[in-house]
């Protein structure tokens, strides 16, 4: 595993700390973070605040996002992918899909690379978080 998908489990990690969904994101250009973040959603009452928007968000404004890649702990959601076609990013690297299918047939329908790594620490923790907070997962992903 590379330092770039540590520091989104780190985030995800930040994020379970603090209460919330364990789910993290960095954006990377040129082999540097530019922008980090963890899902919101429970910390700032926020039903947007994802950790890839998050993530991108904290970048800020950057014209062009050609050359960025999102590292993500879970496969984005539509709300997020949405936000990845929207930005022209073109290379996502999750650490997990299997608790969450997520929106990957879309990105790659939109001409975005997905590299699914299958991380054991990331398919616990979300499943731990799952088992343990049904109602709040749920929220998140809209059921």
């Amino acid at each position: 595993m590379d330092e770039f998908m540590q520091a989104a489990i780190e985030e995800a990690r930040n994020g379970l700390c603090e209460g919330g969904i364990p789910i993290g994101s960095v954006i990377v250009k040129d082999k540097h973070i530019i922008g980090r973040g963890h899902n919101m959603r429970v910390q700032n009452d926020d039903p947007l605040a994802h950790a890839e928007i998050e993530c991108i968000r904290s970048a800020g404004r950057m014209g062009n996002y050609e050359d960025t890649v999102i590292y993500s702990t879970l496969m984005p959601c539509y709300l997020c992918a949405g936000a990845i076609v929207q930005f022209g990013i073109k290379m996502v690297v999750v650490a997990e899909s299997e608790n969450f299918k997520g929106a990957g047939d879309f990105m790659k329908a939109h001409g975005v690379e997905i590299i699914d790594i299958d991380n054991k620490e990331c398919k616990e923790m979300m499943e731990e978080f799952i088992h343990d907070k049904p109602h709040i997962w749920h929220e998140d992903i809209g059921r």
